[in-house]
C-alpha cells in the first residue's frame, strides 16, 4: 500500500503535545490524519452490511492510531473497544489494536501474561473477596514489609496505596471491590526510582530513569526523568514484556528488586513519550510513525537506513 495520500484517524480526546507531534510526522509523509474521539463513533447496523460511523470520514480510514481512550463506565469502554475490534475485522490496521489495549489496561491480565511467559514480575494477587484479600494481607504482612494495592484500570500512579497492615487494607477498600495486591519491592536506600523503556515493533528503542522522593515514581506524580546508558539486560527484558502482551508499541516500567535483578512492574499500551524524547534527544515520534507506516504496508525513505543503526543500538 502506498503511504502518501492515506487518510488515517488518530483516536484521542485530548491530542495535546503527542497529537501535534504525530500529525506533524505523518504530514511529512503526506499522510492526512484527523483526531476523533472514540466516544463519537457509532455502529450503523441497519443495512445488509455493518458500518462504522466515524465523524469526518465518509468511508473507512486507511488505518487507525490509538492515542487515547477516555474514561467511562463499563458499557462505554466496551463499545469503544468494540469499534477498534470491528475496524480490524473490516481490514483497517489499528495501532495498538483492541486486544492489545485490553491486555495492557487491565493490570490483572498483564500480570497473568507476564507470569505465563516467565517474565520476572512482582508476586501479585487479584480477587473480589474481601476475605481473600485479608487472608493474603495477613499472610504477606507477617514478617514482610508492605503490599501495594493498585486500581485495576488506573494510570499515572493515581490511586496506588502502600499497605503495612490489615487495618490499612480495610481503610482503603477499593471502590470497584476488586483487589489487585502486589508485593512492594525495596530497591535500596536513597531516592526511589524505576525505569521506563519504550518498545516499538518488538525493539527497545530508548529508556530513562525516573527518580523521586516519593515511592510512587510516575512523572505525573513529580518524578524527575534522567537519561540512562544502554543496558542490554534491561532493554531485552522490556522487549520480552511487550512481546508477552503482543503490542505494537509500549512503555514498559521496570524496577530492581532487593537482589539487584530487573523485574517488570507494568506494560502501558497507550504510553506517553514526551518526557523520554526530551531526556534522550531521540525522535521517538518518528520511530513510532515508522512502525505505524510499516503496519499500514508502506515504508518511508528513512526507515531502511535507520534499521541497521537500531539493531546496533540494541
Amino acid at each position: 500500500m502506498a503511504v502518501g495520500g492515506n487518510k488515517v484517524v488518530i483516536f484521542s480526546d485530548e491530542p495535546g503535545w503527542h497529537g501535534k507531534a504525530l500529525r506533524g510526522a505523518m504530514a511529512a509523509l503526506s499522510i492526512d490524519s484527523q483526531f476523533v474521539s472514540l466516544s463519537r463513533c457509532a455502529f450503523d447496523l441497519a443495512r445488509d452490511q455493518p458500518e462504522i460511523v466515524i465523524p469526518g470520514f465518509y468511508q473507512l480510514p486507511d488505518a487507525a492510531f490509538v492515542r487515547g481512550i477516555a474514561a467511562g463506565n463499563l458499557e462505554e469502554i466496551v463499545i469503544r473497544l468494540d469499534i477498534l475490534h470491528a475496524l480490524e475485522i473490516l481490514g483497517v490496521p489499528v495501532f495498538n489494536n483492541g486486544r492489545a489495549i485490553e491486555r495492557t489496561v487491565d493490570k490483572a491480565m498483564t500480570s497473568f501474561l507476564l507470569r505465563q511467559q516467565s517474565i520476572p514480575t512482582p508476586r501479585t494477587w487479584v480477587c473480589e473477596s474481601i476475605e481473600h484479600a485479608r487472608y493474603i494481607a495477613e499472610k504477606e504482612l507477617n514478617g514482610r514489609s508492605a503490599l501495594v494495592m493498585k486500581p485495576l484500570f488506573g494510570s499515572q500512579g493515581q490511586g496506588i496505596v502502600k499497605l503495612s497492615s490489615v487495618d490499612e487494607l480495610d481503610f482503603h477498600l477499593p471502590v470497584a471491590s476488586v483487589f489487585y495486591l502486589q508485593e512492594y519491592l525495596y530497591s535500596g536506600s536513597g531516592d526511589f526510582r524505576d525505569w521506563r523503556v519504550f518498545v516499538i515493533a518488538g525493539q527497545a528503542v530508548a529508556g530513562m530513569q525516573r527518580r523521586s522522593k516519593h515511592w510512587v515514581t510516575n512523572r505525573a506524580q513529580g518524578a524527575v526523568c534522567e537519561p540512562i546508558s544502554h543496558d542490554v539486560d534491561l532493554f531485552r527484558l522490556a522487549a520480552a514484556a511487550a512481546s508477552a502482551v503482543d503490542v505494537d508499541y509500549a512503555g514498559v516500567d521496570l524496577m530492581l528488586d532487593a537482589n539487584g535483578n530487573w523485574t517488570v512492574g507494568e506494560v502501558n499500551g497507550i504510553p506517553a513519550w514526551q518526557g523520554l524524547e526530551r531526556v534522550t534527544g531521540d525522535d521517538i515520534t518518528r520511530r513510532v510513525v515508522d512502525a505505524f507506516v510499516a503496519k499500514i504496508g508502506g515504508s518511508p525513505p528513512y526507515v531502511q537506513q535507520d534499521r541497521l543503526a537500531n539493531r546496533q543500538a540494541i
